[in-house]
Parts: C-alpha cells; structure tokens; sequence
C-alpha cells in the first residue's frame, strides 16, 4: 500500500458526493485530475471500490469501509497539523460555517481579516437556503450558521450580527413617485417569491398575513439573484433585504418603493448549537467578533443606515 493523503481526500469527497464532477467543484480540482486519483487509489486494493452501473457511480460496501478508514485518517492527519501550528504559537484549523443564501452578502466581510490574521485556518463556508442550513447546524456538522430567521426546534447560542432590512423593490421603468405608499398598493403589484424554505420568503409571507394583505403571486424563484433578475427584468415586484440590491439600487436598475410599514426589520444572527465543543480556530473567531463586529458594520455596512 503506498496511497496519499490526497487520494484518502479525493477518495472521501467522491464517496461523500456520488459523483466525480461534484467532487472535482468542491475539491477546486479539474474531473481528470480526480479521476486520476480515484483510479491510482482503487489499483491498490485488490477489490472494487466503486461501480458505475447506469452511468451513475455508487460506491461499494467495501468501499465504504475505505471511506469510513480514510476519514478518521484524514482527521488525526488533521490534528497532527493543527498540533503542530499550536506548537508555533499560531492558530490552527478548519472553520466551518453555513449561511443563507443572501448571507454571502454578509458573511465574507466578517471574516476576511480574521483569515487574514490566522493564515492556519481553514474555512469551510456553505452557502444555501435556511432549511439546508438549519439541517448542517442540526447534525452538528458546522460550527456556526448565519440566518435572519431563528428557528424555535433548536437550543441555541447565538451573537446579533447587524440588522437586516427588507423593502419592497420593483425595476425603474414605471415611476412611483409618492413619498409614502399605503399597503394597498400591495394588491396592484404582481409578486415574486423565493422558494419554500428562504429566511427571506419567511419574512415576507409574515409580514403579509400579520397586514392581512391580499396579493397577487406572480412566480416562485429559487435564489436572492434568480428573483433580483425577474424583478430588473420587469416580471414582477418583490420584498427584499437591502444588502443583496445595493449595487442595482446604486445602478438605477431598481427602486426601492416606499411603503407604509416598511423596511421590515429583522437581525442576522450567527448562531450555534447549546453545549457546542468548538475547536481553537472556532474560540478564536468568536472572540474577534466580540471585539471586531462594530468596527466592520462601521466601514463596510454603513449604506444599511437607509431608512
């Protein structure tokens, strides 16, 4: 046997994804480069690891013995690593984090300097819809989520990021020109949706019933950007947060329109699970959020003062 740490990974993430090209998106390596990898490693054993059979790769039950070996390999590789970093007086480790989809406005900018700082940490950061996120946070597979919406199921710890904003956007080309709008307007707007489980659809479908509001639902979008499209596009209006329209705000491709109650405001949260053992690149992130958080509001987020 004289197999690599990068094959056990290539190896693992193919079992992990069921496929090659996925494996090859999240491992930023090209499809022939892992293929290469998977097959060097399979003609060590003397057995199938995988099988394709309809040209879908499934995995063997002895390969999954191998998966299972080489994740606890990889993971005392790991510590060796972070063992080693901690000798030198540096932080070390890997971050992992999940965010909802209209986080990725939000999150990168808190930890960009920590990053910077701590060059041993590693970060895993999963960008997706809250039910996905909410799912990872369950099974303790992240450190951290960062959602607008708190679930009730879950004991949770959390920090108060900054606020969020949410307003009622249309494209430019028809004019709205009062200064203020009764909710009314609400029923002569086609709407936009997100999908089924968005922190942002949660938001908007409360605001809706708390007003007992009657609206027109024009289509259901997966997405912050599939809907930012539809509505520059000219498909429809929707609510959304402030900080996923600055630049088409700024562009003039849409207008906020102001309505009576509105922005809705609800707050970004980084939350975790109650009793949560972190790790040191997890302890220290926490920390520097304690001491960072206003300055970065300060001089990254100051255009959410919009009222």
């Amino acid at each position: 046997m004289n197999y690599t740490l990068n094959q056990l990974q290539v190896f693992l993430k193919v079992t992990q994804t069921g496929s090659i090209t996925k494996a090859a998106e999240e491992l930023h390596l090209t499809q022939p480069a892992v293929s290469i990898q998977l097959k060097n490693f399979q003609n060590q054993f003397n057995m199938p690891l995988t099988e394709v059979v309809g040209r879908k790769l499934f995995i063997t039950g002895f390969g999954k013995e191998i998966a299972t070996a080489a994740e606890r390999i990889l993971n005392e590789a790991q510590k060796i690593n972070l063992r080693t970093t901690e000798q030198k007086g540096q932080i070390a480790g890997r971050l992992k984090i999940s965010v909802v989809s209209t986080g990725k406005y939000v999150m990168p900018f808190f930890l960009s300097s920590f990053l910077q700082k701590h060059e041993g940490v590693e970060l895993a950061m999963d960008v997706t819809n809250r039910s996905m996120v909410l799912e990872s946070l369950e099974k303790n597979e992240v450190d951290f989520s960062l959602v607008s919406v708190l679930p009730g199921n879950l004991r949770l710890e959390k920090i108060d990021l900054m606020e969020n904003k949410l307003f009622l956007v249309g494209n430019t080309r028809k004019p709205f020109r009062q200064k203020q709008y009764s909710k009314s307007v609400f029923e002569e707007l086609p709407l936009i949706y997100r999908e089924n489980g968005s922190g942002t659809r949660l938001t908007m479908e409360k605001y809706i019933r708390e007003n007992k509001i009657a609206v027109k639902k024009k289509l259901e979008l997966k997405g912050n950007e599939a809907v930012k499209q539809a509505v520059i596009a000219g498909l429809g209006y929707s609510i959304m947060p402030l900080i996923g329209i600055k630049a088409e705000l700024m562009q003039s491709e849409l207008q906020i329109i102001p309505v009576k109650g509105l922005p809705i405001k609800t707050m970004w949260n980084l939350v975790w699970l109650k009793n949560k053992n972190f790790g040191p690149a997890a302890l220290a992130f926490l920390d520097y959020l304690k001491r960072e958080k206003e300055k970065i509001i300060r001089s990254r987020f100051s255009y959410l003062d919009w009222k």
